[in-house]
C-alpha cells in the first residue's frame, strides 16, 4: 500500500511485516476529541490474525501504543503517532525468497524499485500486515464520523463464487465471520477449508454501506468522494476492483479481492540472481482467504477517505 494518503487528514504508515514494529502517523485531526479506546481495540481485533481456520495462524495482539498526539484519551491537535509491536515473526520462512519473487506479490516490484535491498520477509512494507495501522487510523476516523451521524459498515458479500445478497444488518460486524445469511456463511467456510486442503486459496468481495451523506456533500468531479474512496480502497493489498452504487442517503460499494497469492503448493518463478526459471514453495503462515479479515480494512479505508474529504471541504461536522 502507498505509505502516505490524504489532504486535510494526512496518514503515513511505517514499518515492515517482520520488523520490530509497524505503525502510523495521522495528522490534521481536530483537538479535543475523546477516543473510545475499547471500541478501537474491538475494531482492531476484527482484522487481527489467528481467528479461526479461515485465517493465518500468526497470532498478534495488535495493541496500539500511542506515542504522541493523545493526552488522557483526548486528541491534542498534534500528529497522532501509534505503533504496534510485531511479536510473532518467523523471518526464516522467507530466507530463500530474497532473489526468487513469489508470484502475485509485490516481491519483484520491490526488488526492482529498491535494487535488491528490499526487506523480503513477509513482503516487508508491502505486506497485508500494514493494514493494522490502517485500521487504527480508519477506526479513529470512523468514530469521528459517527459523531456527525455518518456510519461506515461492511460485511462479506461473496467468497469463492458464493454470494450473500441479504439486506444489510448492523449486527453483522459483531460476528467472527461477518455474513448476514448464516447458511451462505457456512458454505463459504467450507469452500475456504476445501481450498486450504488442496494447498490453494480463494477470493471474494466485501460490501460496504455509508449512510448519513447528503447528496450535495458527495461531489462527482475528479476530486469527488467516489474518486477519493477508490484511491484509498485500491491501496489495500489484493484489491482488484471497486463497484459503486448510489443510495438515497449515502453510497454503497463492493470491493473485490483476489485469492491469496501465497499458497502451499508448488509455483513457478524466476531466480533473479541466476536469471533462470525455478520453482518455489512459499513458507510462512497465510490466509487461505483474506476476505473475512478485509472487512474492517475496507471500513477503515473508506472512513479515512470520507473524513479527509469532508474535512477538506469543511463539511465534517468536527471543526
Amino acid at each position: 500500500m502507498s505509505s502516505s494518503y490524504g489532504e486535510k487528514i494526512r496518514l503515513t504508515i511505517f514499518g515492515q511485516s517482520h520488523g520490530e514494529a509497524i505503525g502510523m502517523v495521522l495528522s490534521g485531526l481536530p483537538a479535543g476529541k475523546r477516543l473510545d479506546m475499547d471500541a478501537l481495540k474491538r475494531f482492531l481485533r476484527r482484522r487481527a490474525p489467528g481467528r479461526g481456520d479461515y485465517a493465518t495462524s500468526r497470532r498478534e495482539a495488535d495493541e496500539p501504543i500511542f506515542v504522541s498526539g493523545l493526552g488522557d484519551g483526548v486528541t491534542d491537535g498534534k500528529p497522532l503517532t501509534v505503533k504496534i509491536l510485531n511479536t510473532n515473526t518467523r523471518s526464516a520462512d522467507y530466507r530463500d525468497l530474497k532473489n526468487v519473487p513469489r508470484p502475485g506479490h509485490a516481491d519483484y516490484t520491490a526488488a526492482v524499485k529498491f535494487g535488491g535491498y528490499q526487506d523480503a520477509a513477509g513482503g516487508g512494507h508491502f505486506s497485508g500486515r500494514l493494514t493494522a495501522p490502517l485500521c487504527v487510523a480508519g477506526g479513529i476516523c470512523r468514530q469521528l464520523l459517527a459523531e456527525a451521524g455518518i456510519g461506515v459498515n461492511g460485511r462479506i458479500a461473496a467468497i469463492a463464487g458464493i454470494r450473500d445478497d441479504s439486506p444489510f444488518a448492523a449486527s453483522v460486524a459483531e460476528k467472527d465471520f461477518p455474513v448476514v445469511d448464516e447458511e451462505k456463511g457456512e458454505a463459504m467456510k467450507a469452500a475456504i477449508a476445501a481450498a486450504k486442503e488442496e494447498e490453494d486459496s480463494v477470493g471474494g468481495s466485501v460490501a460496504c454501506v455509508v449512510r448519513g451523506i447528503a447528496s450535495e456533500d458527495r461531489d462527482f468531479d475528479f476530486d469527488g468522494l467516489k474518486s477519493r474512496l477508490a484511491a484509498m480502497l485500491f491501496a489495500i493489498p489484493a484489491v482488484r476492483s471497486v463497484d459503486f452504487i448510489e443510495a438515497e442517503d449515502g453510497i454503497d460499494f463492493e470491493v473485490v479481492f483476489k485469492p491469496t497469492p501465497s499458497v502451499a503448493g508448488e509455483q513457478r518463478s524466476v531466480d533473479l540472481k541466476e536469471m533462470k526459471e525455478t520453482t518455489i514453495r512459499v513458507g510462512g503462515r497465510h490466509d487461505p482467504c483474506i476476505v473475512p479479515r478485509a472487512v474492517p480494512c475496507v471500513e477503515a479505508a473508506a472512513a479515512l477517505a470520507l473524513y479527509d474529504f469532508l474535512r477538506s471541504s469543511q463539511r465534517g461536522g468536527n471543526e
